[in-house]
This record gives C-alpha cells, sequence and structure tokens, in this order.
C-alpha cells in the first residue's frame, strides 16, 4: 500500500490541478468506490456538485480534498490500487475507472478515480476544528509533519511495551510510516525491527526518527516507491525509489553497508528484511 512519500507526491499533484476548482459533475461508476460513504452514490455525488475544491492535505497516509465552501472534506483511500488521475476529457475510459469529476472552468482535464482491485474509495465526512475528516482523527501526526513533537514521541514510544517496528508502523503513534520506509528507516539506523521500545534512549529515539525522514524526504524527491504500475502520480507516472531501496526486498543480496546477505522473515502478514550482521536482534531475556 502506499505510504507517506507516495500519498504527498498525489497530494501536490492534486493541489496543483484540483484545488480552487468547481465541481460540475460526479460520475460514480461503482458502488464499492464510494462504500464507506453510507449514504450511496447518488447522495455523494449530489453533495459535491456547485462547490469548490479547497487544497489537498494529507496526514501520514490519509489523503483529503477539503471544500472550500462547506464544512466537510472528500476523503480518498487508495488501498492497494487506488489512483488518483487527471485526464483530458477526451482521453480513453481506463479499464478500471470507478469516479469520474469534472470542473465548471476552461481547464480542460478531469479528475478520475481508478482502482483496479477496489480496496479503495472515495466518501465524504464532516470535519474537526482542526480540518481533519472526522474519521481519521485520531491519526497521530506523521515526522514530516512541522508539528510532530520529537519529545513526546519518545515518552510515548518508552511507554509502550512493544518493539520497533511495531510502534513506526502504529498510526495512533506516529502515522504515514508502512513497511517499506519501516524497514529502511531501521536498516539505516542498524537496529533490528524486534527492539524492545522501553530500551531507547532520547538520542537513539532522534537517530531514528531522523533516519525516519531521511529516507522518506529521499523517496519524495523521486516520486515515491513503484513495484508495479498499481501506484502513480496523478499523470499517471510511477516513482523509482524502488532502484534505490537498502533493505526492503533485497532477500539474499549483499548489504550495502557489510555485504553480508540481507535477510527476510515473516512478520505480521509481512515480511521484514533486514542485515544479520548490522542488525543483530536483541538478546533473549534471561529466565
Amino acid at each position: 500500500m502506499p505510504e507517506l512519500p507516495e500519498v504527498e507526491v498525489v497530494r501536490r499533484g492534486l493541489e496543483r490541478w484540483a484545488g480552487g476548482r468547481v465541481v460540475a459533475g460526479v460520475e460514480v461508476l461503482h458502488p464499492r468506490a464510494v462504500r464507506r460513504h453510507v449514504a450511496g452514490g447518488t447522495d455523494f455525488a449530489a453533495r459535491l456538485v456547485g462547490h469548490r475544491i479547497g487544497v489537498a492535505r494529507r496526514r501520514g497516509k490519509y489523503l483529503w480534498l477539503p471544500l472550500a465552501d462547506a464544512p466537510y472534506s472528500v476523503l480518498a483511500h487508495l488501498g492497494m490500487s487506488g489512483q488518483l488521475l487527471v485526464k483530458a476529457p477526451d482521453a480513453p475510459d481506463e479499464k478500471h475507472l470507478r469516479v469520474r469529476v469534472t470542473f465548471a472552468d476552461a481547464d480542460g482535464t478531469e479528475l478520475r478515480f481508478v482502482d483496479q482491485r477496489t480496496f479503495g474509495g472515495l466518501s465524504l465526512h464532516d470535519n474537526t476544528p482542526d480540518g481533519l475528516p472526522d474519521v481519521i482523527a485520531h491519526i497521530a501526526r506523521d515526522p514530516l509533519d512541522p508539528l510532530f513533537d520529537d519529545a513526546a514521541f519518545h515518552t510515548a514510544l518508552r511507554g509502550r511495551r512493544t518493539t520497533i517496528k511495531r510502534a513506526l508502523l502504529d498510526q495512533s503513534l506516529i502515522s504515514g510510516v508502512g513497511n517499506i520506509y519501516a524497514d529502511e528507516a531501521l536498516w539505516r539506523s542498524r537496529l533490528h525491527y524486534d527492539r524492545p521500545t522501553g530500551t531507547f534512549t532520547r538520542p537513539r529515539t532522534a537517530e531514528l526518527l531522523g533516519h525516519v525522514r531521511d529516507v522518506m524526504n529521499a523517496a519524495l524527491a523521486v516520486g515515491g516507491t513503484s513495484f508495479d504500475s498499481l501506484y502513480v502520480n496523478v499523470n499517471g507516472e510511477s516513482g523509482y525509489f524502488d532502484r534505490s531501496l537498502d533493505a526492503y526486498g533485497r532477500e539474499d543480496e549483499p548489504c550495502r553497508r557489510c555485504g553480508t546477505p540481507m535477510r527476510r522473515r515473516a512478520w505480521m502478514n509481512r515480511s521484514s528484511y533486514f542485515c544479520p550482521r548490522c542488525q543483530r536482534p536483541p538478546r533473549p531475556k534471561a529466565p
């Protein structure tokens, strides 16, 4: 699933191509695309037409389009294969086109939601006083947010009886980090994914957060990570940070730091990639 860098790339495209435009029409082509909007597709369309799109926003992996003249927002859940594409009206429809949004201006483009696996979707939600869709009010700030509190994160991390990779994927603690960038940041930090969070000192936490930010900014610079054609930006282009990955997906390849073959272990219905020499597992507790 897309993580913070991929979602931010899409957000920037929406800010450029959708912000400030008035919705002229909405066509829901598949009911699953708006299943999280419990009132249904007809209501979804009716509540959008005539309203002006505000500046696209993001928190962690969550992306939304606030309406500039209404107290609610369009929350976009990209799922495994969701794409928000800006297309010319005469461009051929995509095979898995689910929702089409047209605008009342002469720009000559429309917004399309395409989703092959239909795990994603669009929905309307009331805004909190902070401007977030109410269903994601519990999501923590992400490490690229200027208001992210490093000291509070360290305190919360120390207070959790868990392991570091589980903590990095806990969206109520720190948002935007998924499996790929967790493995990358842990490799850069020389930390094993099962290290207990209670062992972290303030300098160690600060170092880890620095690597999380560095790897995400590096991914942002090249459009994110794309392993197939399912993740693309609003212009349909793939990112290519996968060429720069140091850990994720590199099983049996030499560690770029010490040359030891990288390993993969099953972990929480996912995989964790690590160097057995640079990222030694924590010692088991004495009985």
